[in-house]
């Protein structure tokens, strides 16, 4: 055995050496409790720098798309398309795999082929070669290989830290990826200025590689369950019935997806709600986008602090409606006075939900099950995009602060609906 790791009563690890210091430190400061743990330090970096290499790329393949199709608004959609249905279904098969192979070498591999499909769009860019067909190509790649990542990604928490830290530690991971979607986009943005696309694209590459040696730095490894005989369909056939035959996860699932379909279409809709409502210009749309990223950096800080939060299961219904209200008041903000604050909460509130949401999927799935329930949750990843589409339709009917009440009005429904028609629900601790 490594003489500077020794198990925990938990079976996790910690530091052998100064790991008292470290506990005394951390106690100090509870919104940053699980970074006690090395291993979960090193995957947090690992995380951190994998969302900065996403955001990054987002906008700098952007820019490029726009220079290549004379500035088409339908071609980031075909893109956005090509990655987002992937990851909605090949989700599944990569539970499986999450399951079945080393959480930490699916992470590791999963990476290094960003990093290659990044550093040949960054070659395709600088000689010449790139042709649109190729962004959609890499996208829907980038896509399949996000959906074998993020099951292994989240799953993995569980095998670093306690089941008492978990909601701690998925909170502290969802603020390093708020923290990159707030600075990925400024950097890229100025980047591209300075290098251009190609230049910055090699950056981001590397970026990945980072994100890949942070992994590599993980200790604790749970062995993978294996194949136990059966086909891939058969077992994501069994995580389904695994689903359906708890009450608890079956609502937590529900509570995962449903909302995506209402809660997050917001996010596609403020460029053109900032069009329509206060005739923004870059500057501004950069600012309600930072507004939104901060509250959800905030949001997930709040739940981070909390040590203990009884009733988990209708303080999430409750989360819920006023993630729906939240959007409603949006909608109907006229000035940068109050969509600040009001985008603010909206982020806060969302970044809640999702990050609360994903501690008790983890908390009731046992482990030979948990990279099969987390891919369902992986799921809305790919759905929100897809969501964004009836409502970008009705925004184009009727207006853009329409579609964004309709929407809110929609997750109120439902997180009132769930929460009279579901009662067990209410005592999920």
């Amino acid at each position: 055995m490594d003489p500077q790791v020794f198990p925990t009563p938990q079976g996790h690890t910690e530091d052998a050496d100064g790991s008292a210091d470290r506990r005394h430190l951390w106690k100090r400061f509870p919104a940053f409790h699980s970074f006690q743990y090395r291993d979960f330090r090193w995957l947090w970096l690992g995380t951190a720098t994998s969302f900065m290499a996403i955001t990054m790329q987002q906008i700098t393949r952007g820019w490029l798309i726009l220079r290549l199709t004379d500035d088409s608004p339908f071609a980031l959609s075909l893109v956005m398309m090509a990655f987002a249905m992937p990851l909605t279904f090949a989700s599944l098969l990569g539970g499986v795999l999450a399951d079945r192979v080393a959480r930490r070498q699916m992470i590791i591999m999963s990476q290094s082929g960003n990093a290659i499909m990044t550093f040949l769009l960054a070659t395709l860019d600088i000689t010449g070669l790139i042709h649109f067909w190729h962004l959609i190509v890499i996208g829907f790649v980038n896509g399949t290989l996000a959906a074998f990542n993020m099951p292994s990604r989240q799953s993995i928490i569980s095998d670093i830290v306690p089941g008492k830290d978990l909601m701690n530690a998925i909170s502290l991971s969802s603020a390093g990826m708020n923290l990159s979607r707030v600075a990925g986009p400024a950097l890229a943005g100025l980047l591209i200025i300075y290098l251009d696309t190609a230049r910055v694209f090699y950056l981001i590459g590397c970026v990945y590689a980072a994100s890949v040696f942070f992994t590599a730095m993980i200790r604790t490894a749970r062995p993978p369950a294996g194949s136990n005989g059966k086909g891939v369909a058969a077992d994501i056939l069994d995580g389904f019935k695994y689903a359906k035959g708890d009450p608890t996860l079956l609502g937590l699932v529900i509570m995962c997806l449903v909302p995506a379909l209402f809660g997050f279409p917001y996010i596609a809709l403020v460029p053109a709600w900032a069009r329509e409502a206060l005739n923004a210009q870059a500057d501004g749309l950069g600012l309600l986008m930072m507004a939104m990223g901060i509250g959800s950096l905030t949001g997930a800080l709040i739940l981070a602090s909390i040590r203990q939060l009884k009733r988990r299961g209708a303080f999430l219904v409750a989360n819920g409606f006023a993630w729906g209200l939240s959007v409603v008041i949006f909608s109907r903000c006229l000035s940068y006075s109050s969509a600040l604050p009001s985008l603010f909460l909206v982020g806060l509130m969302s970044a809640v939900f999702m990050s609360l949401n994903m501690t008790l999927m983890q908390l009731y799935s046992s482990d030979e099950m948990r990279g099969r329930i987390m891919s369902m949750a992986m799921m809305t990843f790919g759905i929100m995009p897809l969501s964004a589409v009836p409502f970008g339709a009705i925004a184009e009917s009727i207006g853009t602060a329409a579609s964004l009440e309709i929407g809110g009005l929609l997750l109120c429904l439902f997180a009132t609906v769930f929460f009279f028609a579901y009662p067990k629900f209410h005592k999920v601790a």
